[in-house]
């Protein structure tokens, strides 16, 4: 979600395969480090940033088969001249290194350098002052009239995905069948049972599999050069079919930008009560999520002020959300986790208090929404730790660009024995690209002093993004 930015320079073949890709990167390898050092020292300059210079399709082999991104290509409106002056910067440049700094000095802030050589008139670094990421890039681009088309690459996984989708019901699970050799390629052809056009479908889905595989190293090579050489055969021996036709998702240079600034108000047990926050980066479930792949949140310093009965107090202070709601399919069984370190109002009295959890989950969605179950243990400290385990399950309708509605139940269980009861409703409404208007209704059961009452809170918040 976060994103990756880099160059791609075309070359004199028609093909943008046979392109040259420009890259800047930590000079690390995050498989062969602790993750949590990793993290830590490419947050605080830990490591060098190198720049290399590569064919193109070995980085769409990266990262749109390896790593599951689906691909974005921003065409520059840069003439041969200027693209000429800027490749000469990058080959001065080669084999030098630099501070990498995971917030700023990053992969986009780089390549930002090297328009600004190819184009001396225009100022895209100016735009970035605390944070650089990497999809804000595209829009300082966008805002200074340099892209002049897009073009879309689906990635492994959006590709068997949309296979899934094509194969009848009965035939979904032939693909793991093949690829873990429980059945043939045979045993597909020779069925008269089913058509020749779904018969295509699970070859050809079973190819992508079997790559998919082959590309998380959970099949041997041999086995997959066996496998791949037969089911390519066969698939051969079908003849053409239909072309796999896989739509083309809202482009993240429409959705909403990183900043957001709240205004809002509402009642809380009866009582007027005024609302103002600011969040510098990036996303969360209850924005529009048009444009950002869906069930993924990430926030940082996520900041609310509440004013009422003459009070100013903190309704959160978010140091850092992550989340990520990963639905699952036939070829994919993946889990879904979710963590948080700030402040909130969701404990058993009604103060602020610092929480952190870690959780994990399972979610599962169609085109209409997606719903979720998470387990969260958690602890925070109000005079003294107190810890609980959380139970949740919430929903998502994301159908329509304009709107989208989330509910999230959870019950808590606290070391002390006491249990608690939260529920949220939200509804947002897409104004236009930066501007959403959002209804909010939150439930919370509470036992302050022993003394057990219900919370009830409705808000409606202006967002504005910039």
């Amino acid at each position: 979600m976060f994103g990756h930015t880099f160059l791609r320079i075309n070359s004199a073949y028609d093909s943008k395969l046979l392109s040259y890709a420009v890259n800047y990167a930590a000079d690390a390898d995050p498989d062969k480090e602790n993750g949590a050092i990793f993290a830590i020292k490419g947050l605080f300059g830990g490591y060098f940033g190198k720049y290399s210079l590569l064919p193109y399709y070995d980085k769409l082999k990266e990262y749109r088969d390896s790593e599951q991104r689906d691909i974005w290509e921003y065409d520059l409106d840069l003439s041969e001249e200027e693209t000429l002056k800027m490749f000469k910067h990058i080959w001065e440049l080669n084999e030098t290194h630099s501070y990498y700094y995971f917030f700023t000095e990053n992969c986009s802030y780089n390549m930002l350098w090297f328009l600004e050589t190819a184009r001396e008139n225009i100022h895209l670094r100016e735009y970035f002052n605390y944070q650089v990421i990497p999809l804000e890039t595209v829009h300082a681009t966008k805002a200074e009239g340099i892209i002049n088309g897009s073009f879309y690459r689906p990635s492994k996984r959006t590709t068997l995905l949309k296979y899934e989708e094509l194969l009848y019901e009965e035939y979904k699970t032939m693909p793991l069948s093949l690829v873990n050799s429980d059945i043939t390629e045979q045993d597909v052809i020779n069925n008269i049972n089913i058509d020749i056009q779904q018969k295509r479908y699970i070859l050809e889905a079973s190819i992508e599999l079997l790559e998919y595989k082959m590309s998380k190293s959970k099949i041997k090579k041999e086995d997959y050069l066996k496998l791949f050489h037969a089911f390519s055969k066969a698939r051969a021996s079908l003849g053409q079919g239909e072309k796999l036709n896989i739509n083309t998702p809202p482009n993240p240079i429409d959705g909403h930008q990183a900043i957001r600034a709240s205004i809002g108000g509402g009642f809380r047990e009866g009582k007027s009560i005024g609302l103002l926050g600011i969040r510098p980066a990036y996303h969360d479930l209850q924005d529009s999520g048009y444009g950002f792949l869906r069930g993924t949140q990430i926030e940082f310093l996520d900041f609310e002020l509440s004013y009422s009965n003459r009070k100013t107090e903190v309704e959160k202070a978010t140091i850092l959300s992550i989340t990520s709601l990963a639905q699952r399919s036939q070829f994919f069984e993946n889990l879904s986790w979710r963590t948080k370190f700030g402040w909130d109002r969701n404990s058993l009295d009604a103060t602020t208090n610092f929480i952190g959890t870690v959780g994990i989950g399972l979610s599962w969605g169609n085109e209409f929404a997606y719903i979720y179950m998470m387990t969260d243990p958690l602890f925070y400290f109000d005079k003294k730790t107190t810890s609980a385990l959380g139970g949740s399950i919430g929903i998502v309708f994301d159908k329509y660009r304009y709107m989208s509605t989330s509910i999230e139940a959870t019950r808590r269980w606290y070391d002390n024995g006491d249990t608690q009861y939260l529920m949220n409703i939200s509804q947002n409404f897409r104004v236009s690209q930066n501007v959403q208007i959002k209804f909010n209704y939150d439930y919370k059961e509470r036992n302050d002093f022993e003394i057990q009452s219900n919370e009830n809170s409705f808000k409606v918040y202006l967002n504005y993004y910039f």
